[in-house]
């Protein structure tokens, strides 16, 4: 039997509709392209917002800025002990003899080994050690934004603050010693560079007594006076050397510890030694230290590497001890680095 005529009709008719509706619906719909986009906008936008609440949490992650002897290619230059550091200097101290020299007459930032100078003219001036001094805001850090121990209000002797200067390179205690010296911090850091002038160390400058900016600035041979001259201070030997140091703060006391491992090492004799870094200046360490039955002084600056200024050392140590060598040509080319 054979539908009616106008039933047939009815069902092409709702048929039809259908389709158009289909077709509309997938008109308006978004392309699978369009559609991944609008996602990836949207993911955009959430990332983005991650991004704003990063940047407002107190600790942001920084990609490590290259220090100046990385931007002049000195980390390109090879030397016969394959160091990591980009200029390096070792000297016999009695004799005057290099054993070693790598772009030594190199002008870079050295950091915290500014605290040698400054230990030196606080010990030379016989100021009152027991001379109690207070930590101030001025003594906060606003050129790399450093923390420190040694709250605001926090009371030390000048002893106390030079030890932890030499030892831990404390910046609140170097700038302090600086600050409350007689005439005040400008007659301190004039006193500084002065003092380099009189040693003959005329590529260094000095513009403030921590080490924190990278305008205080030095070469390895330069250093290496300061070195030979600050050994023949006993307190800035026993300072600079001495494994850990407890301060008592108030009702608490707080335990320092030396920044140069090498100092509990049994295999060193270590007469003084300072440490360095920032990142315009990568790691740095100078020493005076007898190996092999020779007193030399070592010169390491912006070694690439959190461990590889004592890496350095000890490649030295070893092979002063293996060859004993009377000296060393100079290293390849020096250059001069300026900022």
């Amino acid at each position: 039997m054979q539908p009616a005529p106008n039933a047939v009709n009815k069902t092409l008719t709702r048929l039809l509709h259908t389709v158009a509706a289909i077709a509309v619906v997938a008109t308006l719909a978004p392309a699978p392209a369009e559609a991944a986009g609008r996602k990836a906008v949207v993911k955009k936008q959430r990332v983005s917002k991650t991004v704003v609440a990063t940047k407002r949490r107190p600790v942001i992650a920084a990609v490590a800025r290259p220090s100046f002897g990385q931007l002049a290619g000195l980390h390109g230059t090879q030397d016969q002990l394959d160091l990591r550091s980009s200029v390096a200097l070792v000297i016999d101290q009695d004799t005057r003899e290099v054993l070693l020299s790598k772009n030594d007459q190199a002008v870079l930032p050295i950091a915290s080994l500014t605290k040698l100078m400054t230990g030196l003219i606080v010990s030379e001036a016989k100021l009152p050690m027991d001379e109690v001094i207070t930590i101030t805001q001025d003594d906060v850090d606003t050129e790399k934004g450093s923390s420190s121990r040694l709250r605001v209000g926090t009371t030390l002797t000048r002893a106390e603050a030079l030890h932890l200067a030499l030892m831990s390179s404390e910046n609140r205690a170097a700038h302090a010693l600086g600050r409350t010296y007689p005439g005040g911090l400008q007659a301190f850091v004039a006193l500084m560079n002065a003092k380099a002038q009189t040693l003959g160390m005329k590529d260094t400058q000095y513009v403030e007594p921590t080490g924190l900016s990278s305008r205080n600035q030095s070469s390895a041979h330069d250093l290496a006076m300061l070195v030979n001259t600050a050994y023949q201070d006993p307190q800035l030997r026993e300072y600079s050397t001495s494994p850990s140091y407890q301060v008592a703060v108030g009702k608490r006391t707080l335990q320092y510890n030396n920044t140069n491992r090498l100092v509990k090492h049994p295999e060193w004799e270590i007469g003084l030694q300072k440490t360095g870094y920032i990142s315009e200046a990568g790691q740095c360490l100078v020493m005076q230290a007898r190996v092999a039955g020779r007193k030399l002084i070592m010169v390491f600056l912006d070694s690439a590497g959190k461990l590889s200024r004592i890496a350095d050392a000890e490649r030295v140590r070893r092979w002063v001890e293996t060859n004993a060598p009377a000296a060393t040509p100079a290293a390849a080319a020096v250059r001069q680095v300026n900022g």
